[in-house]
């Protein structure tokens, strides 16, 4: 396992600056759910506890397309658990770098979210803690400021697609995987998660792809290091 000589607060801080692009681009995209979830009934406080709990953009508009077509909210409860399904797998991946307990591990894992687990994660295939706290806490400011922007001020801001913002979903996850195929090990998992993913999308559920893709990538992942530490 890679170690730093850095003490935890200036890796938190290091955490914090390599968050703050993918901050930004998540506070847009906030601001683009708080205009969306009011568009579909919701009020601005329920809009802004919705990302203050979930903290998920994909399953919070997985949730607000089912509200916004009449579904229940049963329906976008497990709209919105099948699209954060891939922090399951993420989850069991991170679990050894975490110290204590299950519980004090479980509370720690609160503050995964896609950018920072990549931002955590270091060439052995463990990751930094303290990266995944400061760069989730920064995302974490601007999710909900631009909830509450895009919740509050939506009636100014009009439609977010004529801003360009729908197209921001899209290039921020392609901006995360450029950054994980850096290495050959990121490479092989994301070929594997793809193609497991392709192959499911036209038929299987939402949310179905995503986790059995991920939980694809972190077997070939588990495996590759078991083979890797046999070898050394």
């Amino acid at each position: 396992m890679q170690t730093s000589t850095e003490t935890p607060r200036a890796r938190l801080a290091e955490g914090v600056r390599k968050g703050a692009p993918f901050a930004l681009a998540g506070g847009l995209l906030a601001l683009s759910f708080g205009v969306v979830a009011r568009e579909a009934g919701l009020s601005a406080v329920a809009a802004i506890v919705m990302s203050a709990v979930v903290f998920g953009g994909s399953a919070q508009f997985a949730a607000i397309a089912i509200i916004g077509q009449g579904g229940g909210v049963g329906a976008a409860v497990g709209a919105a658990a099948l699209m954060n399904s891939r922090f399951l797998p993420m989850g069991v991946a991170l679990a050894p770098s975490l110290p204590g307990g299950a519980a004090k591990r479980a509370a720690q894992g609160q503050t995964v979210v896609d950018a920072s687990w990549v931002l955590a994660a270091r060439e052995d295939g463990t990751f930094d803690r303290w990266i995944l706290f400061g760069s989730s806490a920064v995302q974490y400011v601007t999710w909900i400021g631009g909830t509450a922007i895009g919740a509050l001020g939506g009636d100014v801001l009009g439609d977010p697609s004529a801003l360009g913002l729908d197209a921001l979903y899209p290039a921020f996850f392609v901006g995360l995987l450029l950054s994980e195929v850096r290495s050959r090990r990121g490479r092989e998992a994301a070929a594997l998660g793809a193609l497991v993913a392709l192959v499911l999308v036209p038929f299987a559920p939402p949310g179905v792809p995503v986790l059995l893709a991920g939980a694809g990538a972190l077997i070939g992942l588990m495996r590759r290091a078991r083979s890797e530490a046999a070898s050394g």
